[in-house]
Formats: C-alpha cells, structure tokens, sequence
C-alpha cells in the first residue's frame, strides 16, 4: 500500500489494486509525458481534424501558460499557495494539464486519441485531486477549509465583480520556485518540441 492510500478504508484483491494503480504519481507522470509524444508522433494530413488548427495550438500554449504561471506560486507541501492562480482553481496545474491534453487531441486528430485522453484523465486525475485536497488539509488545517469552500478545483468561476486582474498577482511570481523548485520550465520546452516537430511536417 503506497502513502498516497493509507488513510483510505483498506480494500482487498483487484479492487486494491486498481486503487493503488490510480494513486500512483509515477505512473501517471510517466504516462501523460508519453501521451504527449504518441498523440505528436501519430498525426497525419489524414486524421479527422485539421493538425494545425489554430484552437489547438492556442490552448496548447495557454496550458502551458497556466503550468508556467502555477509553478511560480507553489512550494510544494510546505506552504499553501491560495494567490495567483490558486486564488481561482485549486489545482491549476491539472487545469493546464487538461488543455494541453485537448489541443494534443486535436493536433493528432484521430478519434483514438479523443478515447485514449478521456481514460487517463477519468483513471488518474479525480484520485490525484482527492490525494492533494486531502494532504493539504491535513498539512494546513487551519486555513485549507475557508480557502477549498470559496475555490473550484478545476474551473474557475465567473467573476463578475471586475477584480480579476488584480487576483492574478503576476508580481508576486517567482521565477525560482518555476525552475528550481517545479522544473517548470522543462515540461515547457519538452511540450513545444513535440508541437514544432508536428508543424514541420
């Protein structure tokens, strides 16, 4: 049994192990990296949509942004980050991860990809959301709760009050914790290759 689960009620056989299976970070990770490659390297002139649809590049690199803009606001267990982007989504790293995910769908085109993308994010990412929330309300009791009831874990609500520039706090950006702490900066660059490997085509 990983940490991830040890608090969770104990299952036994292949219930188990299918839990354990969506629990680890390893593979998830791993996974998501080789997606990027596969839905890149299988595209054709043939597939269903146009590869290089403006929409799917642009949501490409605005995933990329929200990952970017993420990583400069958390320390990883120990702080909670509840400014920049975290002041909208709790998990605004996955939010990029789901963009990225869609526009590589669409840059591939064939309808494999559409069901392949469906499946991990269904498999892996409502238990790493559960993980998350549960270890930081643990690690920051005190202010975790207020802050969870006011922010959506994915998407963001409408704000109609006209502050939203103001909430994004981009001074407060920290190029350090995105290279250093996050290797940020690396997930960016390996993404784009891929996506300039496919336009040259």
């Amino acid at each position: 049994m990983s940490n991830r689960t040890n608090d969770l009620p104990k299952l036994s056989g292949i219930r188990n192990l299918i839990r354990e299976m969506r629990y680890h970070e390893f593979s998830r990770q791993s996974i998501g990296i080789i997606l990027v490659s596969v839905f890149c390297f299988e595209t054709s002139s043939n597939s269903i949509i146009p590869y290089a649809s403006n929409f799917a590049i642009s949501l490409i690199l605005l995933g990329l942004a929200t990952r970017m803009y993420a990583s400069g606001f958390v320390l990883k267990n120990k702080e909670l980050s509840t400014t920049g982007p975290y002041a909208f989504v709790r998990h605004p790293l996955y939010s990029g991860n789901i963009m990225i995910l869609i526009g590589l769908c669409l840059i591939n085109g064939f309808f494999w990809s559409f069901v392949t993308a469906f499946i991990f994010l269904w498999f892996y990412y409502p238990t790493a959301i559960e993980y998350e929330d549960r270890k930081l309300k643990s690690l920051f009791p005190d202010t975790w709760e207020e802050w969870a009831s006011m922010t959506p874990a994915l998407m963001p609500k409408m704000d109609l009050n006209g502050k939203i520039f103001s909430r994004l706090d981009l001074r407060s950006w920290s190029l350090k914790k995105s290279l250093v702490a996050n290797y940020e900066p690396v997930i960016v660059v390996y993404v784009l290759v891929w996506v300039f490997i496919v336009l040259q085509r």
